[in-house]
């Protein structure tokens, strides 16, 4: 079987779940062999283990950590020219996507970005893709021997397969390039205890209806155990921080579960949310376009409507 490139995303050294799910997804490829760069890997080395990484290749050096994506580059390069590689599996981030953008460049390898699944037909990989602010959904193959694809969160359900992986630590040779730009300095966000909306199972996102006060959405998320999102709108009135955007302007996403409240659904935010696997509304116009989209609706106020939902999903929770 053909093996298949999973960088693994992390945060010193715990997988993001959707390194996980591209685990799960690099199965159905072929053999899943796992590349974990900085530091940390004595947390991560179970848990890839536990999701089917039949090899890890690791590396440690600062570099990762100093400079920006190119020397993750570097490592990918240098690992594929070992492995000979069916296909290069990238988280769909923004670091994910600049890297494979550069990595598809210096290596001349076709690239697919965005992808809502991936799969072998025909001997070659080929993956599925939602394109013009989600108009339409294409599937896409590349000419090229080896394919890398950046794939969405929640693409796949990440599925335990133990495996006993070999380890081998990646001899490398950084390009000049790689320490051509530092990060000179890094300021942690604050954390709010919600899940990054990138790895979040259920998001419940605020508008232009929520006048700015976000409580309401934010007690449901914490009753759910979902991530907070925001519309462009809410964010360009300053209600809320832009890191929790959601749309073609802001983060793309694909939870089990999206509850849009207050949202009209502009072709912007449905850029960003429409491939959830479920998809609830709540607006006070029976007319927004999000109705046209949603899988559930609800036409009311949020400020009336939340409270009582969030009060259910507490007590349904509390009684086990």
């Amino acid at each position: 079987m053909p093996e298949v490139l999973v960088l693994i995303d992390h945060v010193d050294g715990v997988p993001r779940r959707s390194s996980l799910e591209l685990l799960t997804l690099a199965r159905s490829l072929g053999e899943p062999v796992a590349v974990f760069l900085g530091n940390g890997y004595s947390q991560a080395r179970d848990v890839l283990a536990e999701y089917g990484a039949i090899r890890i290749y690791r590396d440690d050096r600062a570099e990762y950590e100093r400079y920006a994506v190119v020397p993750k580059v570097d490592a990918l390069t240098q690992v594929a020219g070992a492995v000979h590689p069916a296909a290069v599996l990238i988280a769909s981030t923004a670091e994910g996507k600049e890297i494979a953008g550069r990595l598809s460049a210096r290596n001349e390898w076709g690239l697919l970005t965005d992808a809502l699944d991936v799969r072998i037909a025909e001997g070659r990989v080929e993956a599925t893709q939602s394109v013009l602010a989600g108009n339409f959904t294409v599937v896409s193959t590349v000419s090229t021997d080896v394919s890398v694809i950046t794939v969405k969160a929640g693409a796949a359900e990440a599925a335990p397969a133990p495996a006993q992986p070999a380890e081998q630590e990646i001899e490398m040779e950084f390009t000049p390039y790689a320490t051509a730009t530092r990060i000179l300095d890094r300021t942690e966000r604050e954390s709010s205890g919600r899940p990054d909306l990138t790895d979040a199972k259920i998001i419940v996102s605020g508008g232009r209806g929520t006048g700015g006060d976000f409580s309401p959405v934010e007690a449901l998320a914490d009753a759910l155990g979902a991530g907070v999102g925001a519309s462009r709108a809410a964010v360009d009135a300053g209600w809320y921080p832009h890191s929790h955007q959601v749309g073609q302007t802001g983060k793309t996403v694909s939870p089990r579960l999206y509850v849009a409240c207050g949202i009209s659904g502009a072709i912007q935010h449905r850029a960003g949310m429409q491939t959830s696997k479920t998809i609830v509304a709540i607006n006070t116009d029976k007319d927004a376009p999000i109705f046209d989209l949603a899988d559930f609706g609800v036409v009311g106020d949020l400020f009336s409507v939340l409270p009582g939902v969030t009060e259910r999903v507490r007590a349904r929770r509390s009684a086990g």
